[in-house]
């Protein structure tokens, strides 16, 4: 009867196992696939104003392209870059996005955004210059850094080196962090993009980058 019982044991534990193996190996594929399906039933959802508008104006073009309406966000947003390219277009958002932050609610809300936007903004090159390294919090723990400038000579910490102004940002929110002045022989350049560092910080380390593993 034992043997028996341990048979048994062994087999449903097998079975178990290798549906674990079979559920894992699809699990980020349907999770990924699932994100998109969302996101987009959310995005259709959100545009369907945009939609009716669309209907009433041009019904045969509804029927002609499918989803015309993300076609037509795609367009605006495209002509919003486009204009956003002359000084006195850029000039007026910058006005306007300087009284949105005059609000006492929505000052927090839209700063955070809007630095961790302009973190993963490929036109935001020179707030970031490299992705770094550094012992902190302690000697012997290292931490990712962003390189953003290097500190004048006149307010150094010693005379004769080199030290640059680093922000380390926290986890998960990357928008708050701690920002340390290291001498340059403390500072190890990392192999790293903006975006690849921002996804490992914003994720704990989870994320890492594709091109690191073994198979690449």
């Amino acid at each position: 009867m034992g043997k028996n019982k341990g048979f048994f044991q062994s087999l449903t534990g097998g079975i178990w196992r290798i549906f674990l193996n079979g559920l894992f190996a699809i699990l980020p594929l349907t999770i990924t696939i699932g994100l998109f399906v969302i996101t987009f039933r959310l995005i259709l959802d959100w545009l369907r104003p945009v939609r009716a508008l669309l209907a009433n104006r041009y019904p045969a073009l509804i029927d002609a392209i499918p989803y015309v309406e993300i076609l037509f966000i795609f367009a605006i947003i495209f002509l919003i870059g486009s204009l956003l390219r002359t000084f006195f277009i850029r000039s007026a958002v910058h006005t306007l996005e300087a009284l949105v932050i005059r609000i006492p609610l929505v000052r927090p809300v839209y700063g955070g955004i809007r630095q961790l936007v302009q973190a993963f903004s490929l036109q935001d090159k020179m707030t970031f210059k490299k992705v770094v390294m550094i012992e902190f919090p302690r000697p012997g723990l290292y931490s990712i850094g962003f390189l953003t400038s290097q500190l004048p000579d006149q307010i150094a910490p010693q005379g004769g080196r080199k030290f640059f102004n680093v922000f380390v940002p926290t986890t998960p929110n990357p928008t708050s962090g701690y920002f340390v002045i290291v001498p340059e022989q403390d500072i190890i350049v990392a192999d790293l993009t903006r975006q690849e560092a921002m996804a490992m910080i914003i994720s704990g380390g989870i994320i890492q980058p594709d091109r690191f593993e073994p198979d690449n």
